[in-house]
C-alpha cells in the first residue's frame, strides 16, 4: 500500500503530459491512439491487449474468476511486457497474435471487472506513464487511470460499424465468426463495461466526444494533434480535420 501510494504521489507531482482515448470495444481506439503517439513522438500504451494477456494467462492457469485467491496468485507471478511495434509477451513468449482470440475476447470484460486485476493494470499503466509523454487507450483512462490527463478524448462508433470492424479483425486472422455473433458479444461486451462496479467505461465532463462512425483516421488525428500542439483542454478552441481512411 505504501509502495502504491508513493508511485501514485510521483505520478501526480511531475505534471506529465498524457492524452487519454477511452471509449467501448471496436471504435478505433487502437488504430486512432498509434496513430496520434507516432505523429506527436510519444508513447503509446494499449490497455486492451493488457487485459487481454492477463485473460489469457488466467486462460491458460483454467482459474476460476470467482475464487480471488486463485485470480491474486496469477497476478503476483505475472510477467507482462509491451514492447515496439504492438508486441505483448507473458514471460519471454510473444503472445501478441493470440490477443484476439474468440475465448479471450468473450472472457476479458469479465477480468477486467475484477478488482485486483484493474488494481494491477493500474499499477503498471501509471509507471509507463513515467517514461515519458503518453498516448493512452482504455475504458478508463481519463476517468480513473488518468483523471488530470490534459486531453481527454471519447471515441465511439455505432454498434453496426464496431462489429463490421471487428468482423474483417476476425477474418484478417482466419478466424470465421458470424457477424451477427460479432455483434451480440459486442453489445454483451458493452453492457459489462458500462454496469461493472469498479471503474465502468463512462464519458466524464472533460472529454471530448469522437464519433468515429463516419470520420477517417487522419481527420480524427489531425483534431487531436491540434489539441496537444495548441496546449488547449479537450472541448476548446477551434478543431482541425482533413480526409483519411476509416478506423
Amino acid at each position: 500500500m505504501r509502495a502504491e501510494k508513493e508511485e501514485e504521489g510521483d505520478y501526480a507531482s511531475k505534471g506529465l503530459r498524457v492524452v487519454t482515448i477511452d471509449g467501448p470495444s471496436g471504435a478505433g481506439k487502437s488504430t486512432i491512439a498509434k496513430t496520434l503517439a507516432k505523429r506527436l513522438g510519444w508513447n503509446h500504451l494499449d490497455t486492451g491487449s493488457m487485459y487481454r494477456a492477463v485473460t489469457l494467462a488466467l486462460l491458460r492457469e483454467k482459474v476460476d474468476l470467482a475464487d480471488p485467491e486463485s485470480v491474486q496468485a496469477v497476478l503476483d507471478t505475472l510477467d507482462l511486457r509491451l514492447e515496439g511495434g504492438g508486441k505483448v509477451f507473458l514471460g519471454k513468449e510473444e503472445v501478441s497474435q493470440l490477443l484476439r482470440d474468440p475465448d479471450v475476447e468473450n472472457l476479458v470484460s469479465a477480468v477486467s471487472a475484477l478488482p485486483a486485476v484493474r488494481a494491477r493494470m493500474k499499477e503498471l499503466q501509471r509507471r509507463e506513464a513515467l517514461r515519458g509523454p503518453l498516448v493512452a487507450e482504455g475504458r478508463d483512462m481519463g476517468s480513473v487511470v488518468f483523471p488530470d490527463a490534459q486531453y481527454k478524448f471519447f471515441l465511439d462508433a455505432s454498434p453496426a460499424e464496431r462489429a463490421r470492424r471487428r468482423h474483417q479483425d476476425f477474418e484478417a486472422q482466419g478466424l470465421h465468426v458470424p457477424r451477427d455473433k460479432v455483434l451480440a458479444e459486442l453489445e454483451r461486451r458493452d453492457r459489462l463495461d458500462s454496469t461493472r462496479k469498479d471503474a465502468p467505461l463512462v464519458r466524464t465532463k472533460d472529454m471530448e466526444s469522437v464519433d468515429s462512425t463516419h470520420l477517417g483516421i487522419q481527420e480524427i488525428v489531425d483534431r487531436m494533434v491540434a489539441r496537444v500542439r495548441a496546449g488547449l483542454p479537450s472541448g476548446e478552441g477551434p478543431q482541425g480535420s482533413s480526409a483519411g481512411g476509416k478506423p
